[in-house]
């Protein structure tokens, strides 16, 4: 029992010479350790799932230089032209800075509701 406590003791504080059997088994304990444990221990090392902005907005250049918003129908109450331009510029804003609207269309569903906003702006200099 005394010669197993030893071998063990050796392994813990690695006393074994390159190219021992001792230290073969040492490397091979350590590689199926590295490979095999995923399978059978839950690290939690999962990717944090990526949340998109509360209104989700999403920005893509046009072809004229300037910038297409795409903005969610869910972040714009319905109301005249007016106070939607209003919303959807106090949506822009805080993303890009000052811009000016230059036109915006709805983009409706199969049934006919507005799904989403297409918004064109122009930066202001």
């Amino acid at each position: 029992m005394n010669a197993a406590w030893r071998t063990i003791r050796s392994y813990i504080l690695w006393q074994h010479e390159r190219g021992t059997l001792h230290y073969d088994i040492m490397v091979t304990l350590i590689l199926i350790f590295i490979f095999a444990s995923p399978y059978w221990i839950n690290f939690n090392d999962k990717p944090v799932p990526r949340n998109p902005h509360l209104t989700d907005v999403v920005v893509t250049p046009d072809t004229q230089g300037g910038l297409l918003y795409e903005i969610s129908a869910a972040a714009v109450s319905p109301g005249d032209d007016g106070s939607v331009r209003d919303q959807l510029l106090r949506i822009i804003e805080p993303i890009s800075g000052a811009v000016s609207i230059i036109k915006y269309d709805p983009v409706f569903d199969g049934k006919g509701k507005v799904q989403s906003y297409r918004v064109w702006v122009k930066r202001e200099e």
